[in-house]
């Protein structure tokens, strides 16, 4: 890549094949002077997801992240891996790698900027302008190209992410999430003031599947930051770990991770516990940002069934919470129409993907067209069915 080609001028791009190699003050600093600085993206917890084995070259997860100096300042930067499969991205490949392996080709490895297991938006090109970011872009493809890997992904980025990505000639994948957001004129002031502005039929099901939660003896601890105790910890993994296994499926975190990320990054997390006779049975994992005022349903587990408790537990004590302090937003993760019944509404989501192989890359590019007008026109019938009633009290805040 050329100076002249990026409009970049005296840079150097290095590619880290661990994350430790960057200076975690110097990551966080750039983090910082981002629109929307996620937690997900501290260099605490990219590093811990890597030295606890959960995004890691043994799980197919190779760190090659992207930096960008500018003599010894460090201006732009991506969290990247080279992939060898496409679990725990939530933006669904599997029909390309087949569309591939039927014509004889490898599509693993791919690299894939993204942060592992997380489908938060946010960024994802750390920079401090719009050239050093689509340098960033440019180096993701350059990288792909040199080491003839099929492809080069970028996930659930921000709106300065797709800028670069449609000057760099990506292509771009359309999703939808569900995500709460707080009235701006006038926030709610409790939850029952959240159930009024609800239809009637919407507020009815909370209203029942709260209080059926409640007669089976269900009662809620909320600890937030260091208040979560390491037996909390132990007892939430647990519970994380059961609820996978109930599921035929393998958890993408361990017990270290979380150890860890609890350790190093306290004032970012938030559990619900839910006790039934003084024993926990359960526990919902949200990632909070205070300074933001944003929250992040992550992950949430049982140790026996008990009808509802996913949604009090997911749901409704976190936004709960969230109204109480006066939050602008909860995200309630990947997928999930059911979510609109609990006045979760739906927010657009996009990818950036670039292919190398020239026929490929044509029948992806066709696929895409008609998969966005499928999503416009699910988005259009899912605004024709908003839960809220005519609004009031100032429309909720506008997507992340």
């Amino acid at each position: 890549m050329s100076d002249t080609e990026s409009g970049a001028i005296d840079y150097v791009i290095r590619v880290h094949g661990d994350p430790a190699d960057i200076a975690a003050s110097e990551w966080n600093e750039l983090l910082a002077a981002q629109p929307d600085p996620l937690p997900f993206l501290r260099h605490e917890f990219l590093l811990a997801l890597h030295q606890t084995g959960c995004a890691s070259g043994d799980s197919g997860w190779s760190p090659a992240f992207i930096t960008l100096h500018h003599g010894h300042r460090l201006a732009g930067a991506v969290a990247a891996y080279l992939k060898s499969h496409s679990y725990g991205e939530y933006v669904f490949d599997w029909a390309w790698a087949d569309a591939y392996q039927r014509h004889g080709l490898d599509y693993y490895p791919k690299l894939l900027a993204a942060v592992p297991f997380t489908p938060v938006p946010g960024p994802r090109l750390l920079a401090r302008n719009a050239t050093d970011r689509l340098t960033l872009m440019r180096a993701l493809r350059s990288l792909a190209m040199r080491n003839e890997w099929s492809s080069a992904h970028l996930l659930f980025g921000n709106d300065d992410d797709f800028e670069a990505a449609d000057a760099d000639g990506w292509m771009i994948r359309h999703g939808v999430q569900f995500h709460w957001r707080n009235r701006v004129d006038l926030p709610y002031t409790d939850f029952a003031d959240f159930l009024a502005a609800l239809q009637r039929e919407k507020r009815k099901k909370i209203q029942q599947e709260r209080r059926r939660v409640a007669e089976a003896g269900i009662t809620f601890e909320v600890r937030e930051g260091a208040a979560i105790t390491e037996a909390d910890w132990r007892f939430f993994h647990r519970c994380y770990s059961l609820t996978y296994r109930a599921h035929g499926s393998t958890p993408y975190l361990n017990l270290k991770f979380f150890q860890r990320v609890a350790r190093e990054l306290p004032q970012h997390w938030l559990m619900f516990i839910a006790q039934r006779e003084g024993r926990p049975i359960a526990a919902s994992l949200v990632a909070i940002d205070p300074a933001r005022g944003w929250a992040w349903g992550r992950y949430w587990g049982a140790t026996e069934a008990v009808p509802f408790l996913h949604f009090e537990a997911c749901y409704y004590q976190p936004l709960q919470w969230c109204i109480e302090q006066r939050y602008r937003c909860f995200e309630g993760g990947a997928q999930g129409e059911h979510k609109m019944a609990r006045g979760l509404t739906p927010t657009p989501t996009r990818s950036a993907h670039w292919l190398a192989h020239p026929q490929f890359a044509q029948a992806v590019e066709d696929f895409l067209a008609r998969e966005g007008a499928g999503v416009a026109a699910y988005m259009d019938e899912l605004r024709e069915r908003d839960p809220f009633k005519a609004r009031a009290g100032g429309e909720p805040g506008p997507p992340p």
